[in-house]
């Protein structure tokens, strides 16, 4: 949920709004991804722009289009804002043209995030596979930040090729991280690769849970949420202590276009991260 300016002491952002905002860096996470690093550009707009982990941002290009993304920062950092994007369509070709320096608008932002307070005190398996890690990134950099503030946290991620794994830095520093697991999976590995070798979901039969104490945070392709999270449930793990980051094709971000809609929910409002016993009736569903 977007904090309000009860709860945080600043005015929330007006959604219809696109506020110009400066790359400031540029860094190829792979062929065709990169992760932006954005910087307000109107100092009392920067000062006031709240976000929760999870959420995301329409992303603008003057003359395009715009694009929902997810912004994969931590909550906790003042002054910028960081978006994975891989080159999918006509926006995103666009934006990969852009250097440091141009400016891109922000909407937003938009939806709800992990319910990273509602996990205090719990142990934390966090399940992600591909670029579909993204949406969970600014989590686990704000769980880490208050690490005394959880139990254990298993970090499980699967790639089809190693040349796949972004963030390789980041899985490299979460697994110095006291009472943490980093756990990675390849089913097309090279030489290199010294992980195991499978689906990501192999690993959901293997991994040491307590499961009246876990939450599991999950992001990825469908398929993975609708073949793992059973395996799960089967481990004892409640489907009330899930919960899923979906995507869809987005254009508004407030509820208004209908394109995102899943069964009842719209999932730019009611999601894009929702507990999974809510949303499992609509999963590999086409046209809902």
């Amino acid at each position: 949920m977007v904090p309000s300016a009860q709860t945080t002491g600043h005015t929330p952002a007006n959604p219809y709004l696109i506020q110009p905002a400066t790359i400031v860096e540029k860094t190829r996470a792979a062929d065709g991804i990169d992760t932006y690093r954005l910087r307000l550009v109107d100092e009392q707009v920067r000062r006031n722009f709240r976000f929760t982990a999870g959420q995301f941002n329409m992303l603008y290009l003057f003359g395009v289009g715009e694009v929902a993304i997810s912004i994969v920062s931590d909550p906790d950092e003042p002054d910028y804002l960081d978006h994975t994007i891989r080159v999918a369509g006509r926006v995103t070709t666009a934006i990969s043209r852009l250097q440091i320096g141009e400016v891109l608008g922000i909407r937003g932002p938009f939806g709800q995030g992990w319910p990273l307070e509602e996990a205090r005190g719990r142990d934390i398996v966090i399940a992600t596979g591909g670029l579909g890690c993204a949406p969970v990134m600014g989590a686990i950099d704000s769980i880490f930040r208050r690490r005394q503030d959880y139990g254990s946290v298993k970090i499980i991620h699967g790639v089809k090729t190693p040349n796949d794994l972004l963030y390789q830095e980041r899985f490299e520093a979460w697994r110095k991280q006291p009472n943490t697991e980093v756990l990675l999976a390849s089913d097309r590995p090279d030489e290199t690769w010294r992980h195991h070798v499978g689906v990501v979901t192999d690993l959901f039969e293997r991994v040491p849970i307590d499961a009246a104490k876990t939450m599991v945070l999950m992001c990825g392709p469908e398929i993975m949420m609708r073949l793992g999270v059973p395996i799960l449930l089967r481990r004892g793990i409640p489907a009330t202590a899930v919960y899923v980051s979906l995507e869809r094709h987005m254009e508004c971000g407030i509820g208004l276009c209908g394109h995102c809609q899943m069964g009842p929910y719209f999932l730019c409002k009611d999601g894009p991260v929702m507990r999974y016993d809510r949303v499992e009736p609509w999963l590999g569903r086409v046209g809902v």
